[in-house]
Order: structure tokens, then sequence, then C-alpha cells
């Protein structure tokens, strides 16, 4: 149970950013194309890749990811995942997200409808397990949300320099179709960063990342309460260029075995600025 909470707070640190309800539309066009490398311990477990288009006033985003290296040998699966909606002045809104995993041992999908950042459908297979311990998801748990991919963006208002430290302080209200769960973030540093086989080269904001579940969640489960006290999750986040938005380069998480890294090793970006 740790070890499949942890990959997925690590999914969803990867996407740990979310959107000021203060900032102007985005009129512009924007594209991250990127390939990355999970870790354990200096280990490779796994290849991800993440597709962002932003053109004018929607986006899309989508990813998959599959198990490679030592975890081949006693393990399969793969995923998918995507999202769209549109860009407004209260900052990004989506429309649906998708996520579909196999693995040797089940097959996962989610589906979820979403206007006015309230999820209006969720679809889940398989359902969620009734548990007297798990705390129950209410109908305001489903309102003023943002799917996981959508949280891959996050939206900075104004018009100076993207990488600040105030772009990092904020919370993050997500759920995945089973959760509901914020993640806090705080300016932990500045640093340049660098993508091993091409693309992006330059600074990066650094986040920590606090996770503190609502709903959806057995408050009693060693993992929950190990992510819950975790002081060691981080974000590494780079501007998408012609945009006000920045993306995912890097994710750390630390686990009792080492920790755990989402990090680039392509990331392309292009961007044409708009009015």
């Amino acid at each position: 149970m740790r070890g499949a909470l942890i990959h997925a707070i690590l999914a969803t640190v990867l996407a740990g950013a979310t959107l000021s309800a203060e900032a102007a539309p985005v009129r512009a066009d924007g594209r991250v194309d990127a390939r990355y490398k999970l870790s354990i311990a200096g280990l490779e477990l796994g290849r991800a890749t993440f597709l962002i288009e932003v053109k004018q006033k929607s986006y899309v985003a989508s990813g998959s990811a599959r198990i490679t290296g030592v975890l081949q040998a006693i393990s399969t699966g793969k995923g998918t995942a995507g999202a769209r909606g549109t860009l407004a002045r209260d900052g990004l809104s989506p429309e649906a997200f998708t996520m579909q995993a196999v693995s040797d041992k089940k097959d996962e999908s989610i589906r979820l409808s979403i206007a006015g950042n309230a999820v209006k459908s969720a679809e889940v297979t398989p359902p969620v397990k009734d548990s007297d311990d798990r705390v129950p998801v209410s109908d305001g748990d489903r309102k003023g949300v943002l799917d996981p991919m959508t949280a891959a963006l996050m939206l900075v208002p104004g018009k100076g320099n993207l990488v600040t430290p105030e772009s990092c302080n904020r919370t993050v209200p997500i759920f995945d179709g089973r959760q509901r769960y914020d993640l806090a973030l705080t300016y932990a540093r500045t640093e340049d960063v660098k993508a091993e086989e091409g693309g992006y080269s330059g600074p990066s904001l650094v986040c920590r990342v606090a996770y503190r579940p609502i709903s959806g969640h057995r408050p009693d489960r060693a993992a929950v309460k190990y992510m819950m006290k975790n002081k060691d999750i981080l974000v590494w986040l780079v501007p998408i260029p012609g945009t006000r938005l920045l993306a995912p380069f890097r994710a750390s998480v630390a686990t009792a075995i080492g920790t755990a890294q989402l990090e680039a090793v392509s990331f392309t970006t292009s961007g044409t600025p708009g009015d």
C-alpha cells in the first residue's frame, strides 16, 4: 500500500501546482513535449511522457507511463492520462479528465466530467470499496477542485518574471476520482536545471509540497500517516514560452528505501506570445 500511495503522490507532485484566482487570461500559444525517468535510490523504475498544448483560451494535457528497469523482472504495467479545459480570468477551468492503467494484477480507469471547477460526474473502475474507516467524499468536496493533469499547470498573474518565490506559495485543491486532497506549496529555492538529452536549460522554481488528505482516504493507514508527515516532497517548475504558465521539470519524494525522483530526460518547449 505504501508503494502505491507514494507513486500516486509522486504523479500528483509532478503536477504539483495550482492556479491563481486573480490571474489574467493567457492569450498566447505554448507547447511542452517532455520525457521523464522515474528512479528510486538511483535505480530506474519507469519512463513517462508529458505533452501540454496551450492555444489562446484552451489547453490540452496528456501523458503516459510504463514500468522499465529492474521492476520489469517482477511486474508489468503501463498507463495513460489526459485532460482538457479552458483558460479564463479566474484561472484554468478543467472540462474532462481520463486515466487508464493496466498491470499484471489489475486494470483501473477514471473518467471525470467537470464544469466550473466542480465535478459533475465520476466513473471509477474498479469502484472504491466501502470501508468503515474511510472518510466519505461529500458533495462539497467535489467543488472548487482541479484534476491531477490540469494541476500540472501553474498560471502566474502579472507581467513580470514567473520564477519568483511568490509563485510557489499556494494550495492545490485536487480530486482524482477517489480522493479529495490538498497539496500545500511553499518556496524552497531557485535552481538552474538542464535536460540531459536536450531542450530546456535555465532557472527553475523549487517548491516544497505538503500532502493534506481531506476525504476518500483511510486516516489510520500507515501509508497515509507517512505521507502526511513527509517533509521531503519537492517539485521543480519551469516556464512555458509565450505564456504565463509554469510546468513540471522534476519531482522528488523521500521514502523509507531512498528518494523517488521523476526527472525530465528531454524537455522541449515552444511558444508564441499573444496579446
